[in-house]
């Protein structure tokens, strides 16, 4: 069977004090690997408010139950509450998660800020947001992150050739079908190999099509079942760590009798030969059930410029 990499997304104060170390817990009860990757600086969640103007982000909240998954008090952050540093108040969470064994790696400085703001800022702002993570990723573990997972899937060129500036060797920037190298139009490689999220997350699938916390488990594992093609699924601490954690664990259990493979990012890379990956270009796009424009895997690149 194949491997699915389990890359968890951790974006608020809250997703990490409370969801993170019971992630941990029931992964390590259940033997799975996965990749924690995690929010450094202030948490502003507040801010999100001013998606409301996003097309799609209002049919979004009403289906996934916002404020019952991140609390009234998270989503005052960096509006009537100022914002808390998340890598200072949760530094002894974050390295007991890489003591436990399990990959670590860097989401952002400031999520709200990413997200909403990376594709009309410049190349400078996105080094220096970029910069911020992987110096505090530093300090709390003693190491430079080898690897880094965009906010939001908002990620561009300029992320790109950040991350190869700061020395990420891997990356889960995007949404895609498999591993690539991200090029530039002219067939340039732009920043180290990308391993997108292929499955949908639980969020954009509920409220659709009939599928709801008691039945989503079994649409996802449809997706997965007699399958020899790896995967990389993204959760959230704020969902499958707390109120969606009895899904997550369905999930867990199908995947194991389906035979799968319960790994991180790094195993996953470790598996592929890198000189062989195809190239591709980056592009914005939608994807079902998200709200907005996100980073996706574009046209393959060949020599003769021609998309395959």
């Amino acid at each position: 069977m194949a491997r699915i990499a389990l890359k968890i997304d951790v974006d608020t104060l809250r997703g990490t004090r409370e969801g993170v170390p019971r992630l941990q817990a029931l992964l390590q009860r259940v033997g799975a690997g996965a990749t924690f990757l995690f929010s450094l600086g202030p948490d502003h969640t507040g801010r999100a408010i001013l998606r409301v103007f996003r097309p799609g982000f209002l049919s979004k909240v009403a289906r996934t139950s916002v404020v019952e998954h991140y609390g009234v008090r998270t989503l005052l952050y960096g509006s009537l509450l100022p914002g808390p540093d998340i890598g200072k108040r949760e530094a002894s969470t974050l390295r007991a998660v890489r003591d436990a064994g399990f990959e670590v790696g860097v989401h952002c400085w400031d999520h709200i800020d990413w997200q909403d703001h990376l594709t009309q800022r410049d190349a400078a702002w996105t080094l220096r947001q970029m910069a911020r993570a992987v110096e505090r990723h530093t300090q709390i573990f003693g190491s430079a992150p080898r690897l880094h997972g965009a906010a939001g899937w908002q990620f561009n060129a300029a992320a790109a050739q950040a991350e190869t500036t700061l020395g990420i060797a891997l990356a889960s920037d995007t949404r895609g079908e498999g591993p690539f190298i991200p090029v530039a139009d002219d067939g340039r490689v732009i920043g180290p190999p990308q391993f997108p999220t292929t499955l949908p997350t639980l969020d954009e699938l509920i409220g659709i099509d009939g599928l709801d916390a008691q039945n989503v488990h079994a649409h996802l594992l449809g997706l997965t079942a007699a399958s020899d093609r790896d995967q990389v699924y993204t959760l959230h601490a704020e969902l499958e760590g707390m109120k969606l954690m009895p899904v997550f664990e369905r999930l867990l259990q199908g995947w194991h009798a389906q035979g799968h493979q319960l790994v991180t990012l790094g195993d996953l890379a470790a598996a592929v030969d890198r000189s062989t990956l195809p190239r591709h270009r980056l592009r914005q796009g939608e994807v079902a059930g998200r709200s907005g424009l996100l980073a996706v895997q574009g046209a393959a690149w060949t020599p003769a410029g021609a998309a395959a």
